[in-house]
């Protein structure tokens, strides 16, 4: 066992320290200021230095903001790091899926959900994305004004619903689309608030909010679920494919397997994407440069044709466009691991059950790794004149062996259906700042409200 009393001590030989963080009150730590806004705290530890120590309520932490202490902790997850224990709500959503897993478990799950989302795979599921969004492309009219983020979760739930699911019933993704709308809520309530320090036995209403979140989420994928099995037939979607992996012992995922990487799925096709969606059309509304040169790139690339998976290698521009958008707004806002014995970060020691924290809004938006950091530049991405971008700099996807299996899936999604509508339409979004939220993942905090222009 490990003999420290502190988060970490010393200085290493590559120069980083620990540094201390803003002073907490007792029993509660800087659980106060983390919950008031986690984005501006993240920011301010970052002020600190690039080791900080603070408490979160009576959890010993440190918070790293060097991308080569990032990739320490993103890379040795399953080794010198595990993963916390999430809170109520997130258990409840989530269940035990290869998020959450640890050790064998994780390795297991991953070994059968990983097929399901391979390149190969993606390719298939890549015309689904398109000819859903043409539906979307087809029932937009020139001067139209839009709820933007109604508009993209409606696609991406669609597109959700039919790569997942392979079904394409409107109450499937209506039930399962306001279920989850309570769960994000939910999940950012607790994870910023006093609920994060509760026991999981005291009861709260948004503790029995998210339980009725979670008991529809588990009615709609089991109904789903019978389905599939009652059909008899191979189906391209990706349940069908969760259904039939076996692992290396000839095991097949249980029911409650299936559910929770159902749901995992689920989350990673629509959620997120929905969300990097929403940010890129505020991003291009303002920033008309930026427009006309992602509109010139589908132009000269695609023509009058709608675009298909070939054409995501074509549009590096767009590529571009998702990956700024994903450093401004990453939907996946922060990473978390609690040390194990014999942890360390930056060349020092972790005491073991430190928690350690990164964020990729605060490392995303500092200026020593993005010059200008605040501003919408895609041209930073470009592969011979772009910024030269450190390792672990820009991590929206996680990183290390934990990394998101469904990065491909979300950056394919996300250029075809900016291509597919894009090349047809512009957005102008309504004046006004749209702040980010910190939820499940980064939303924004008003509705966005845009007019469609035909190009």
């Amino acid at each position: 066992m490990s003999t420290q009393t502190g988060p970490a001590v010393g200085t290493s030989s590559r120069g980083h320290e620990f540094v201390p963080g803003p002073k907490g009150l007792p029993l509660l730590g800087n659980l106060p200021q983390f919950g008031k806004n986690p984005l501006a705290f993240f920011e301010l530890l970052r002020g600190h230095g690039d080791m900080v120590r603070w408490r979160f309520g009576r959890s010993r932490c440190v918070f790293i903001s060097d991308p080569e202490c990032i990739g320490e902790l993103l890379t040795e997850t399953e080794r010198t790091f595990d993963q916390p224990k999430l809170g109520v709500a997130f258990r409840a959503v989530m269940g035990n899926g290869i998020i959450v897993a640890r050790g064998r478990d994780w390795r297991r799950k991953r070994s059968l959900v990983q097929p399901s989302v391979r390149p190969k795979q993606v390719r298939s599921y890549a015309a689904t994305m398109a000819s859903s969004t043409v539906e979307l492309a087809d029932a937009w009219a020139d001067g139209e004004r839009v709820d933007v983020k109604r508009e993209m979760a409606a696609l991406t739930q669609k597109i959700a619903v039919r790569t997942i699911f392979g079904v394409d019933t409107p109450a499937d993704s209506e039930a399962m689309g306001r279920a989850m709308d309570v769960a994000q809520l939910e999940i950012g309530k607790e994870f910023a608030g006093i609920g994060a320090l509760l026991p999981d036995w005291v009861p709260t209403p948004g503790r029995a909010r998210i339980r009725k979140a979670a008991a529809v989420i588990d009615s709609e994928v089991g109904r789903v679920v019978a389905r599939h099995r009652d059909g008899g037939t191979e189906r391209p979607d990706l349940l069908s494919r969760l259904l039939t992996a076996v692992d290396e012992s000839g095991e097949r995922l249980s029911d409650e397997e299936i559910r929770d990487e159902t749901v995992t799925l689920y989350i990673g096709g629509h959620e997120t994407t929905s969300s990097t969606l929403v940010w890129a059309w505020y991003l291009l509304s303002r920033n008309p440069r930026v427009r006309a040169a992602l509109s010139e790139e589908l132009d000269r690339v695609l023509g009058d044709r709608e675009p298909g998976f070939d054409d995501y290698a074509r549009l590096p521009y767009a590529q571009a466009v998702v990956k700024e958008t994903l450093r401004l707004y990453p939907t996946i806002w922060l990473i978390t691991g609690v040390a194990k014995e014999g942890a360390r970060i930056g060349g020092l020691p972790v005491a073991e059950g430190t928690r350690v924290w990164s964020s990729q809004w605060s490392t995303h938006r500092d200026a020593r790794w993005f010059p200008e950091p605040e501003e919408f530049r895609p041209e930073r991405w470009d592969a011979t004149s772009g910024d030269e971008i450190a390792e672990y700099a820009w991590f929206p996807f996680g990183g290390g062996p934990r990394v998101c299996l469904g990065t491909r899936f979300a950056m394919v999604e996300s250029v075809l259906i900016l291509a597919v509508l894009a090349r047809r339409f512009e957005l102008d979004v309504e004046p006004g700042v749209v702040a980010p939220v910190p939820s499940l993942t980064l939303q924004p905090d008003r509705d966005v409200l845009a007019t469609v222009r035909a190009r």
